[in-house]
């Protein structure tokens, strides 16, 4: 397990896919608001599920998030779009609603960049959100990662077009926490 202040990353276990589908996929608005493709209906233990346990790949590392000590499932977290060539990856992160405001996010940001430069040697780290998610850019600045622009208008989000804000963080610029 990778651990950083309050939370540890692990595989996925079985018992984490269902309710993960539950609480971050079926709630339709809060997902079309953190991935670009288009909500569809996915059945329960569907190996479509985006939860669904698959074996390891080299494009993209898939977590669950435990609240420390108790082990409390408490989201999801990823790299994902690894290019080993570039050495780089996309950060993304999902905490169960009851998990929320919890100051979970920073230490989740840095666990996964603890995962991609130190374990998988990666140079470059980018994270992709919303410009009205304050919640995930404040966690991510806390981490180290800088503003690096906006692209206006770039996602379609439940009806409407919205800006998203792009931050990025290198491998010399990451300083890991004890």
């Amino acid at each position: 397990m990778i651990h950083s202040g309050s939370i540890g990353l692990r595989a996925r276990h079985e018992g984490d896919v269902q309710v993960l589908q539950s609480e971050l996929y079926d709630d339709i608005v809060t997902r079309s608001r953190a991935d670009s493709r288009p909500w569809q209906p996915i059945s329960p233990g569907s190996t479509h599920s985006p939860y669904a346990i698959h074996e390891p790949s080299d494009t993209a590392a898939l977590f669950s998030v435990l609240e420390l000590p108790a082990q409390e499932l408490a989201g999801e977290a990823l790299l994902w779009g690894i290019d080993v060539h570039n050495r780089t990856a996309h950060l993304g992160i999902a905490l169960r609603p009851g998990f929320r405001g919890r100051n979970l996010a920073t230490d989740v940001v840095r666990a996964l960049c603890d995962y991609g430069f130190g374990v998988r040697g990666l140079q470059r780290l980018q994270i992709e959100t919303l410009s009205d998610n304050l919640p995930m850019i404040r966690a991510a600045t806390r981490a180290g990662f800088t503003v690096e622009g906006t692209l206006r208008r770039s996602a379609w989000v439940y009806g409407a077009f919205a800006d998203e804000i792009i931050l990025g963080l290198l491998d010399g610029e990451w300083e890991p926490q004890p």
